[in-house]
């Protein structure tokens, strides 16, 4: 137990990967760290469970894929995390014919393209691939180090025409401008929607945020495997921190906080408080303006998306006669995500309509990584399907959580069926008590489960990863209105997505601005 009234160099409001991080970070540099979760363990959304009765498969429940982890983060902390890279890119079914895009093999994929849209298109593909691709390798590093200026991280970006097209102007113009074939514009615009309700052609460019956070990754852009599931990355990061000495207690509810260090919280049935020289705020920027009594900026979160979690007893059969199921399923497999799919989802979804063939893409962990299955499951020949549903906004879940939970369940699962050769429910694996293995959860569910404002999964819009305004935006991007309290989750500045890096920064501010007691 915390002894009522200590006081810690560092409180840490939220034990989830980026809370971690930082308080790794802060022990290892001879900081006293509290870290304060309100659930029974920490992680956040980045954990893995056993959700099916009688089933030995660790499924990761929330998130489930990384690329914006920088190797830095986990040279630094010696997590013992490993991450597989995905042979295949994507494979788009389009009746009876697909798109499969070999992440490793680009004459394959220079093929596909040619065979499916042809060589006008591959050659576009090839010169899209290669602007993201160096814009990665230029930004990705800056994340982890102080907030540049506007005009300076344009000269990072060194290439005028895609300043405009991706910082300036909607990403539609990009898209439209380079790409013919709306199968091949949807591939594309999918990176700028994932947790993000937007149309293509926002003016508020909050899917051009959204599509460079999902290009950069690793300075590759490329979306791993974590081994061992979301959970290994959690489990790797709690240990650090308790090895380096900080104090990780759960069960425990934050009520409030002042902007003097004091931070109160119950646990159990008992009223606590503790004062830190420093409070991280590992929530959202809305949840922690809640704490202080301040005032949200901004306008409120709104999150956008369903996340359906399966476990199956065979891959399902596809129609594309020249698909192996085992190729297809291994990356990203993406459901009516046309370009004008998109587009006609956002309009139905914008004015409160379920859409009725909704976008979505699965992924199968269990073929690149099959070590989250038990035993039985694996000799079996199991296999986990991860279904991430777009254009989903907590809007249509308010009247009725559970109602339009069923409805849009029921949706996505017709969506999925309509680019099969046979339903997906008849592929699913039946749990100890007879029910098929298949949960859901709405962004409502995710605001109950993990305190996610509205189920938003980056805590609120994505930000540009560079300071537009120097004064408001700080040295690192966590700084708030408050000296002493920091924001060290994915509503900061550079936030969003397993990355760790808001909690990398937000020990850096602390670092850079008192003097360093002890080294570990």
């Amino acid at each position: 137990m915390v002894r009522d009234g200590a006081r810690f160099d560092v409180v840490v409001v939220g034990g989830g990967h980026n809370g971690l991080v930082a308080a790794a970070y802060l022990a290892r540099a001879g900081r006293s760290v509290l870290v304060l979760e309100r659930l029974d363990e920490v992680g956040g959304a980045a954990v893995s469970c056993r959700p099916f009765p009688g089933v030995d498969v660790r499924l990761s429940r929330y998130s489930y894929l990384v690329s914006l982890l920088p190797r830095k983060i986990v040279d630094d902390l010696r997590l013992p995390l490993t991450l597989r890279r995905r042979r295949v890119g994507s494979y788009t079914p389009l009746g009876a014919r697909g798109l499969l895009v070999d992440a490793a093999d680009h004459e394959r994929t220079r093929a596909e393209l040619t065979r499916f849209a042809g060589p006008r298109e591959a050659d576009a593909w090839e010169r899209f691939g290669a602007a993201t691709a160096r814009l990665a390798r230029r930004v990705f590093p800056t994340l982890t180090e102080p907030l540049r200026p506007a005009a300076e991280f344009r000269r990072v970006v060194d290439d005028e025409r895609l300043w405009d097209a991706l910082f300036a102007q909607p990403l539609s113009g990009l898209i439209e401008t380079e790409f013919a074939d709306d199968t091949v514009r949807g591939v594309v615009a999918t990176d700028a929607l994932i947790g993000t309700f937007a149309p293509m052609d926002d003016p508020a460019l909050r899917q051009n945020r959204c599509f460079l956070y999902h290009v950069v990754g690793g300075g590759t852009g490329d979306w791993d495997v974590p081994v061992g599931g979301m959970g290994a990355v959690t489990s790797g990061l709690a240990d650090a921190a308790r090895a380096a000495g900080a104090r990780l207690l759960t069960g425990a509810s934050v009520t409030a906080v002042d902007p003097d260090g004091e931070v109160r919280y119950t646990i159990g049935d008992r009223d606590c408080r503790v004062t830190g020289g420093h409070v991280l705020a590992a929530v959202a920027p809305d949840t922690l303006a809640r704490l202080l009594g301040d005032t949200p900026n901004g306008p409120a979160p709104e999150g956008s998306q369903l996340k359906v979690n399966m476990v199956l007893a065979r891959l399902p059969r596809l129609r594309d006669p020249l698909a192996d199921p085992r190729r297809a399923f291994a990356g990203t497999f993406h459901v009516n995500e046309g370009y004008a799919q998109l587009a006609a989802a956002y309009d139905r979804a914008a004015t409160g309509g379920m859409p009725t063939l909704p976008p979505g893409e699965m992924y199968c962990h269990t073929l690149t990584d099959p070590s989250i299955l038990g035993p039985g499951p694996r000799a079996a020949g199991v296999h986990t399907l991860t279904l991430f549903g777009l254009h989903m906004p907590a809007r249509l879940f308010a009247d009725d959580n559970d109602g339009a939970r069923a409805k849009a369940l029921r949706a996505m699962l017709d969506s999925v069926d309509s680019v099969l050769a046979e339903p997906i429910e008849d592929c699913l694996l039946r749990d100890g008590d007879g029910n098929p293995c298949l949960e859901v959860r709405t962004p409502l569910d995710l605001e109950h489960e993990l305190g996610l404002p509205a189920g938003h999964i980056f805590h609120r819009d994505l930000s540009w990863p560079y300071a537009q305004d120097a004064e408001r935006h700080g040295t690192w991007g966590v700084e708030t209105a408050h000296e002493r309290v920091l924001l060290c989750g994915a509503g900061a500045r550079r936030g969003g997505g397993v990355s760790g890096i808001p909690g990398h920064n937000a020990a850096m501010a602390v670092l850079r601005t008192s003097p360093t007691r002890r080294a570990r």
